[in-house]
């Protein structure tokens, strides 16, 4: 049930869009959305990846000026050309990465680009730093403004954060996945600050894939699937469980490839890598994983919920504060990347960017794993050549050609080099962070033959992914990481999309 909501005083809405369209290359993101914001109204935003949150949120930021539609503040018509505009007609936004600036103090970080000068031309400190302290004050903070900002928790930065943008006047406020990397105290507190700012007669647009928190914070909740906005209702008359059909679609369970599938663990096969109750301090609290070998162990989260530091913590490059790590039942402490490497341990990061050089050959990146192992004095480019020939083959890398900049591949063909570096010499565990995310079709259904058959090697498997599809295409296990616990495992039986929302 769709509701239109009308202000309390008789106003127009504080924001309003109206059949708002975007298109990317002739593929449309958004189409005919509306959207209405009130004075005074928290309104929760959520679908799921690629629903189209992201860009009606650019959209009102004035980051994207090309679109269909119209788009009011307080009855007037807007079109933004820039984020300056937007921010000039009141709009704030807290993105989930943080902006701050760790090394400045909490003051400098509420006045950054905006600190009063001193008639003299100075930066009027003293006024700095009394300014931020009574704005801090005003949403129940107790933080000293000259403390370093680094060295407050994520939870109070968040909030540092969020006060600069009330500072700029901002009556809409825009928080995308702002409980993603909180604590439950965190989460406790900041939703203390904004039902403070909502009594200032505010408004705030609140973006989270944690439905508990939506529903818990939300006057109101639109759901978006597919680009369009598919339901707008009272949080009070919905439940987690309604949210989720809406989202993926009434009736769509079990319909399309990636919707459903049936785990086949199995007990017997050895443990080749086992997390007992890791922690970093940080996010992960008490993880426990056994991967095996020939099996693929999915685990599934959105954004925030502790996946990349998993994942790095079992390449060693993050450091555990507890618990211990096993590989073939021996305890083992990874201190470097180099010593998980050393051990048979390889990691396809989420990033690119990260593991790959793409001002260089094919051959050069998928070498750089074995150069040890071919080299003893000198280099052998006609070696390494020969080597990336055959998995340029292998894994129909296209154009085959290792001597073509990596630079010059789709994403898709640059994530199958990215595998192909380890597979000359296969992995004991091979950890894939967001394999398939950004490809099209048949790069995906490409990187999906290449895991599975690499299963079928012995290889034990680790796929993390906020791609519910993915996990559900690729593994014989998963387990569920929510604000960086396990939530939940599944091992056999048949599993749904609307499981892992759900559990998440």
């Amino acid at each position: 049930m769709n509701i239109q909501l009308m202000s309390g005083d008789g106003l127009p809405p504080l924001l309003k869009l109206s059949n708002v369209s975007k298109s990317f290359g002739g593929i449309a993101a958004l189409k005919d959305v509306d959207f209405e914001l009130h004075t005074g109204e928290i309104h929760g935003l959520v679908g799921e990846n690629g629903a189209g949150k992201s860009t009606t949120m650019k959209i009102i930021a004035g980051v994207y000026a090309d679109y269909e539609g119209e788009m009011r503040i307080d009855g007037a018509p807007m079109h933004f050309r820039s984020a300056r505009d937007s921010l000039a007609a009141g709009i704030g936004m807290v993105h989930q990465e943080l902006s701050t600036v760790p090394d400045l103090t909490v003051a400098e970080n509420v006045f950054l680009g905006h600190q009063p000068l001193t008639r003299f031309g100075t930066v009027d400190w003293p006024r700095i730093n009394r300014e931020a302290a009574r704005l801090i004050a005003s949403l129940g903070l107790d933080i000293d403004p000259t403390t370093r900002m680094g060295a407050l928790p994520v939870g109070l930065q968040q909030l540092v954060e969020l006060s600069r943008v009330l500072f700029s006047g901002a009556r809409i406020i825009i928080l995308d996945e702002p409980t993603s990397a909180l604590s439950p105290p965190e989460v406790k507190r900041l939703f203390e600050v904004l039902r403070k700012i909502r009594a200032e007669g505010r408004g705030i647009i609140f973006i989270s894939h944690f439905l508990d928190d939506v529903l818990e914070i939300s006057d109101t909740v639109t759901i978006f699937r597919n680009g369009r906005k598919v339901a707008t209702e009272r949080a009070a008359a919905l439940t987690k469980d309604a949210v989720i059909s809406h989202m993926i679609g009434r009736g769509s369970i079990g319909m399309h490839m990636g919707e459903s599938t049936t785990l086949a663990g199995d007990e017997a096969k050895p443990v080749v890598l086992e997390a007992r109750s890791i922690s970093d301090g940080k996010l992960l609290r008490d993880v426990s994983l056994r991967l095996r070998a020939g099996e693929i162990t999915g685990v599934y989260g959105f954004m925030g919920c502790g996946q990349i530091e998993l994942a790095r913590a079992l390449f060693g490059k993050i450091r555990l504060k507890r618990g211990q790590l096993a590989l073939d039942g021996a305890t083992r402490s990874f201190k470097s990347t180099a010593a998980a490497r050393g051990q048979g341990i390889a990691f396809v990061p989420e990033n690119r960017r990260m593991m790959l050089f793409r001002t260089e050959p094919v051959f050069k990146n998928i070498s750089i794993a074995i150069l040890d192992r071919i080299h003893r004095l000198w280099l052998k480019p006609r070696a390494e050549n020969k080597i990336a020939a055959t998995r340029a083959t292998d894994l129909q890398i296209r154009p085959p050609n290792p001597n073509m900049l990596l630079g010059s591949l789709s994403g898709g063909n640059q994530q199958k080099v990215g595998l192909a570096k380890w597979l000359t010499h296969l992995p004991k565990v091979l950890i894939l962070s967001e394999p398939t995310r950004g490809m099209d079709v048949g790069a995906k259904e490409d990187v999906i033959r290449i895991v599975k058959a690499l299963r079928d090697r012995g290889v034990a498997i680790l796929v993390l992914s906020t791609e519910p599809e993915t996990i559900l295409t690729l593994a014989d296990r998963v387990s569920v990481l929510r604000k960086g616990i396990v939530a939940k495992e599944f091992s056999h039986g048949t599993i749904h999309k609307a499981d892992l929302l759900a559990a998440a």
